[in-house]
């Protein structure tokens, strides 16, 4: 679903993101781990051709974001707590004017199946900047897979939620990516959601891929009990991991 070959980005002295290799998988559910400023963000936003590379490439679905950016995007969608849908309009509407943007056939029967698998029926009419922050995370992810996207990337999407909802929405993500046909790439702080959820995960450092592999085992192969002791280490002891990457 996606493929990112040696990507970089530069600010003049800084370098945000170092000569980053990985894929995502169809059914996959990837975390892209690290401590702030570690280059997540800014990755995310190179693979939505937010930003520009200042070298390598990303494909999705086969497509170059470089070079067929329309296409590329209109497989991939994205859904972060930071950005809120527009909360004087409803959750129908939301949903109506970004199925439009992204030309979503049979959009009236599309939404109706989002209402009833994402638990919005009763909110049809309600205006998002009312909604309660669990239920404004579900019409984002709604939002998210109006259009069944190859790619779903998910900034921090359980922050801020207390541990029901948060619970309730990591159960509607493994469902999307069992179900769906495409992929995941997730970013959160949290380790025991991505431990829960993740099916394989990449720890950043200065843009920089220092770990990957799955979430369950890679604690106990690096001598710890748990993975948040591993982003510890990590975070700050950053050199010598650099040449343990599992695989």
């Amino acid at each position: 679903m996606l493929v990112v070959d040696h990507l970089c980005k530069r600010y003049r002295d800084t370098v945000a993101v170092d000569d980053l290799s990985f894929e995502v998988r169809p059914h996959e559910i990837v975390g892209l781990l690290g401590p702030n400023g570690a280059g997540k963000t800014t990755t995310i936003n190179m693979i939505l051709g937010v930003l520009q590379p200042s070298a390598g490439n990303i494909r999705i679905e086969g497509f170059d974001v470089a070079r067929q950016r329309r296409r590329a995007l209109a497989c991939t969608n994205f859904a972060a707590v930071y950005a809120p849908l527009p909360g004087n309009l409803t959750v129908e509407q939301n949903l109506r004017f970004f199925g439009l943007i992204y030309d979503v056939r049979d959009l009236s029967a599309r939404i109706e199946v989002l209402l009833e698998q994402f638990n919005l029926r009763g909110f049809r009419d309600t205006k998002c900047g009312l909604l309660s922050s669990g239920e404004q995370t579900r019409v984002t992810l709604a939002k998210a897979v109006l259009n069944a996207p190859k790619l779903l990337l998910l900034d921090e999407p359980t922050a801020s939620l207390d541990p029901a909802t948060a619970q309730d929405v990591r159960a509607l993500i493994r469902r999307i990516a069992s179900e769906g046909e495409g992929g995941i790439l997730w970013t959160s702080h949290n380790m025991y959601e991505v431990q829960e959820v993740c099916h394989r995960v990449l720890f950043l450092h200065h843009g920089k891929i220092l770990l990957q592999g799955d979430p369950k085992t890679l604690p106990e192969q690096h001598g710890v009990a748990t993975l948040d002791e591993l982003f510890i280490r990590l975070a700050r002891e950053p050199l010598a991991q650099t040449t343990e990457v599992a695989r």
